[in-house]
């Protein structure tokens, strides 16, 4: 387990902390990732209880509940730990960003795989849910509060409930971007066609009125 790794993507992700030593010892985020590694490691081994126990303190200490038998890569971030839940069967690829509120969960009780695969380069909006046993392709961002329940496919934006794709050009951001306040929104674009669409049938009708009255 590299956790120095861990600890200089916090740096690089979180402008918050102002040293290596501040990160280690105050980013809940941070613990609630190496506490998992250390866990994830023991369940492999098949040591069970002793996993889901520092699975348990992990959750009283940092607010985050995340399954020793998920599956988390290089480069994992989650920016506070508050009420982030990620199943049991979840296997998050590298360089994946979440926030608060974060939820990576399932819609089954069966034994087999129920929770979400993550790609690479994904960033997850606060109070966010992916739900089932669904692939997020590498790149995506999933805005704030959004609910996502079917396949995403790689370089696109979900948003809404439920969560509605919306493409950006179909090219990859090369950096990683934070911001949600710019996401894109499906139903104000719509809105806004619908509205356009009146203004069109209103001044063809107002053509048409005066080619009568000319008539």
């Amino acid at each position: 387990m590299d956790w120095k790794a861990d600890v200089y993507t916090v740096l690089e992700r979180d402008p918050a902390p102002r040293s290596f030593g501040e990160a280690l010892m105050f980013s809940q985020g941070l613990h609630a990732i190496l506490m998992q590694r250390i866990s994830h490691n023991l369940y492999l081994r098949g040591q069970y209880k002793i996993a889901r126990l520092i699975n348990y303190w992990s959750r009283v200490l940092t607010g985050a509940d995340i399954h020793p038998g998920a599956t988390i890569g290089k480069g994992f971030f989650i920016d506070h730990a508050t009420g982030v839940v990620i199943g049991e069967t979840t296997i998050i690829n590298d360089n994946v960003s979440i926030f608060q509120g974060v939820t990576l969960g399932g819609v089954s009780t069966s034994k087999k795989k129920r929770h979400p695969t993550i790609g690479n380069n994904v960033t997850i909006g606060a109070n966010a849910s992916v739900l089932g046993d669904i692939t997020i392709g590498d790149n995506v961002k999933i805005g704030a509060g959004s609910v996502v329940v079917k396949d995403v496919p790689p370089n696109t934006t979900v948003v809404g409930i439920p969560g509605r794709v919306v493409k950006r050009n179909g090219e990859r951001e090369k950096v990683l971007d934070l911001t949600h306040e710019n996401l894109p929104d499906p139903l104000i674009d719509t809105i806004a066609d619908l509205v356009n669409s009146i203004s069109a049938l209103e001044k063809k009708v107002e053509e048409l009125e005066e080619k009568l009255k000319k008539d």
